[in-house]
C-alpha cells in the first residue's frame, strides 16, 4: 500500500508538501500545478490517506467483521426536500437501509468534487458505499470505485463500468408520443431540461431523444419553436409556455410532452391563464406520477416511475456490494407504465 513517501518521490516534492495537500492545510500555499500532480499520484498509486481508511481497505481484503454500517447519499442538497420525485427515491433508500441497521449520510456534490473533502468524507467518516444521483466527473467515479462500492441512479446511459438502478427514459417518452399519435395528435411539442452543469444541453437528454425518435418514426417534424428547455425550473416552464402561446395563438401544438410532472403542472397554468382548454386545445402529458399530479386541474396524465422501488433496489444493491454478495457492476432497469387522466383523454379526429 502506497505511503506519503511514495507520493512525494513520485511527484518530486517533500513529504510535508504532500501531507499539507492531502490534509487540505491552508496555512501554507501550494501552487495548483503541484496540487494537481499530487492528487494524480494519489489516484495512480492508490494511496489511502489515513489509518482508519487503511483499516477499512485491509478489513475488506481480509473479510473482517469490523463494520461502520454507513452509506453515503450524493445528491443536490435540495432535491429530496423540494422535488417529490427524488423525495420518494430517498424514502425508499432510507427505509431499506434503516431496516438493515445501516446509517444513511447525505453528501453534497460540492463536497465530493473537492478532492480533499472527498477523502475526508469517505475515509474519515468510514463510509462503506456510495449512492450517487448527481453527475460527477468520470475520473472521480473511477477513483471512488477503487476505494468503495458505488451505485448510480439516473445513470442508465452511462458507459462507465458501474452498478446502476434506473428506468429507460428514452423508451418512456417514446411510449407517450406514440400514445398521443394514436389519439390523433400530429403537432406535438416538448418541455424538458438539459443534462450538463447549466442544463443547456437538451439534445443529449434522453427524454428529448425519445421525443425526437418517436416523432420521426411517426413521420412528423419537430418544430424548434415548440421545444422548451426549462433548465428544470418550474418558473421557466410557466413563462416559456406562456410566450409560446402568445407568439402565435392561431397555430399551437395540440399536445405538449413534458419531461417531468413539475414542468407539466407549471405549463398547464400558462395554458389555462391564456383561456385555453386542457385537453381540448392543448393536451399535457408528464413523467414521474408525483402525488400532486392527481390533484391538478385537470388531473395530469403521466408516466408511473417506481420511485420508491428504485430507492429500495439501490439500497439493496449497495448493501450487497458492501457485503460482497455482488461483485459485478449490475444494471437494474425498472419498468414504467402510462397513467391516463383527464389532461390528455380526448381523441382527436
Amino acid at each position: 500500500m502506497a505511503r506519503l513517501k511514495d507520493i512525494a518521490e513520485y511527484v518530486g516534492v517533500s513529504i510535508s508538501t504532500v501531507s499539507r495537500v492531502i490534509q487540505n492545510d491552508q496555512t501554507r500555499n501550494v501552487n495548483q500545478e503541484t496540487k494537481a500532480k499530487i492528487w494524480e499520484a494519489v489516484k495512480e498509486l492508490g494511496y489511502i490517506p489515513n489509518q482508519h481508511a487503511r483499516n477499512l481497505v485491509t478489513n475488506k481484503q481480509e473479510k473482517s467483521s469490523v463494520r461502520t454500517m454507513k452509506i453515503g447519499w450524493v445528491a443536490n442538497p435540495t432535491q429530496a426536500e423540494i422535488n417529490p420525485y427524488f423525495a420518494k427515491i430517498y424514502t425508499g433508500i432510507h427505509d431499506t437501509l434503516t431496516a438493515n441497521d445501516y446509517t444513511l449520510i447525505s453528501i453534497t456534490k460540492d463536497e465530493l468534487e473537492n478532492e480533499a473533502l472527498l477523502l475526508k468524507t469517505i475515509h474519515d467518516l468510514g463510509i462503506e458505499g456510495l449512492l450517487l444521483i448527481d453527475r460527477i466527473e468520470d475520473s472521480l467515479i473511477d477513483y471512488i470505485q477503487q476505494t468503495i462500492p458505488l451505485v448510480g441512479l439516473d445513470f442508465f446511459y452511462t458507459d462507465k463500468n458501474m452498478a446502476v438502478v434506473d428506468y429507460n427514459r428514452e423508451a418512456a417518452i417514446k411510449t407517450v408520443v406514440q400514445h398521443l399519435v394514436d389519439q390523433g395528435h400530429r403537432e406535438i411539442g416538448f418541455i424538458g431540461g438539459g443534462i450538463n452543469e447549466t442544463y443547456e444541453n437538451l439534445q443529449a437528454e434522453y427524454r428529448f431523444k425519445g421525443y425526437q425518435s418517436a416523432m420521426k418514426e411517426a413521420g412528423f417534424s419537430v418544430r424548434p419553436d415548440w421545444v422548451i428547455n426549462t433548465k428544470w425550473k418550474m418558473e421557466n416552464s410557466y413563462e416559456e409556455m406562456n410566450q409560446l402561446i402568445k407568439r402565435d395563438s392561431t397555430h399551437l401544438p395540440t399536445a405538449m410532452v413534458c419531461a417531468s410532472d413539475m414542468m407539466a403542472i407549471a405549463a398547464m397554468r400558462a395554458v389555462i391563464e391564456n383561456n385555453l382548454r386542457i385537453p381540448e386545445d392543448i393536451a399535457i402529458f408528464g413523467v414521474d406520477n408525483i402525488e400532486m399530479g392527481k390533484y391538478s386541474s385537470p388531473p395530469l396524465s403521466t408516466v408511473e416511475i417506481p420511485k420508491y422501488e428504485m430507492g429500495r433496489m439501490a439500497a439493496k444493491t449497495i448493501m450487497e456490494m458492501v457485503e460482497e454478495k455482488i461483485r459485478l457492476p449490475i444494471k437494474i432497469i425498472l419498468p414504467f407504465e402510462l397513467v391516463l387522466r383527464e389532461s390528455s383523454n380526448i381523441k382527436r379526429t
